[in-house]
């Protein structure tokens, strides 16, 4: 396990339970770095959305723990957020609740000179991930060809 693994499966074990109490759901962790700085985030969210109220007794919460721990050897910024509007389907529980909707995804490498694909999803596997085109045909990806798949929105 690499180290970004292992702050993220920490980070991720300690709040499972914490947010099971406020009956939030854990959308993703991640530990990255972003123009020089390294970031700790935590998108968390709940039925009818998170508030920046929840996030504040979360991230407190989450703060203290990982103080006291001390496991990550960077300095880092922490962030707890809700996952907002264009958040990438990662989780089985994100496609299942993504079902029957648009989505937007992205390829790394062209298929048919197209990168980028849009229709609605119809189905999904450890492997694969189907959507309805437009003109009503269907198109199954592989996971591992998809840099990116999410819910499509419109303003």
């Amino acid at each position: 396990m690499t180290r970004r693994e292992t702050y993220e499966s920490r980070t991720e074990a300690f709040l499972l339970p914490l947010l099971e109490q406020h009956q939030f759901e854990l959308v993703d962790v991640e530990y990255v770095k972003e123009a020089g700085s390294w970031y700790l985030r935590a998108y968390i969210d709940k039925e009818g959305g998170i508030t920046v109220d929840d996030c504040e007794i979360i991230s407190r919460t989450l703060s203290d723990w990982l103080d006291k721990e001390d496991f990550i050897e960077d300095s880092y910024i922490l962030e707890v957020s809700s996952p907002g509007l264009g958040r990438p389907l990662k989780k089985d529980k994100d496609f299942e609740r993504s079902l029957g909707d648009e989505v937007e995804l992205k390829l790394f490498k062209a298929r048919n000179k197209q990168k980028d694909f849009a229709g609605i999803l119809k189905a999904y596997d450890k492997e694969t991930v189907t959507i309805a085109m437009d003109d009503g045909t269907e198109e199954v990806f592989t996971r591992t060809e998809i840099a990116l798949i999410r819910l499509a929105f419109d303003f």
